[in-house]
């Protein structure tokens, strides 16, 4: 079972033992809903989702079973994670993680590598790419992305003049 990482709990809200989570992950809408369990901190507490809502920029939890703040007190700066198998990610649905080391094309030419994905102060993402020795930073937008190919870990680039120049 492979747990991924989703955001961490960063305070409570009210009194009620709502739990504000801050969060960057990519599929949110496949991990907040209610009924869905959730795996706090290193040591695999399993907490199923009551109620959600968004907040400004966080998300908003409930658990099922808890009516307080301080019943909720104890999840306070942990990690919340989700199993992998949970999220039914269909083929052409990716996780950031699993781009690292793909191998980046534009006009049918290998331009590089990806070497990390870097998430903005606006939640925008930045696919950083080594393009042997250099360092390349493209949008992690569908108008700057032709295909991604799971298959052959490889991700194409619409054509753009003078990026890697």
């Amino acid at each position: 079972m492979e747990k991924v990482y989703v955001g961490k709990i960063v305070n409570t809200h009210g009194i009620k033992g709502e739990l504000r989570i801050l969060s960057s992950f990519e599929w949110k809408e496949k991990v907040f809903f209610i009924g869905n369990k959730l795996y706090i901190g290193k040591k695999d507490v399993i907490e199923e989702i009551a109620t959600y809502r968004k907040h400004k920029n966080f998300d908003m939890v409930t658990f099922k079973g808890y009516q307080n703040i301080n019943e909720v007190l104890k999840y306070k700066g942990l990690s919340v994670y989700v199993t992998r198998e949970s999220l039914h990610l269909k083929d052409n649905e990716y996780l950031d993680r699993d781009l690292i080391g793909f191998a980046v094309f534009m006009d049918q030419e290998k331009k590089g590598v990806l070497s990390s994905i870097r998430t903005l102060a606006k939640g925008n993402k930045i696919l950083e790419i080594d393009a042997f020795g250099k360092k390349v930073n493209v949008p992690y937008q569908k108008e700057f992305i032709q295909k991604i190919d799971g298959t052959k870990k490889e991700i194409h680039l619409v054509s753009w003049k003078g990026l890697f120049e």
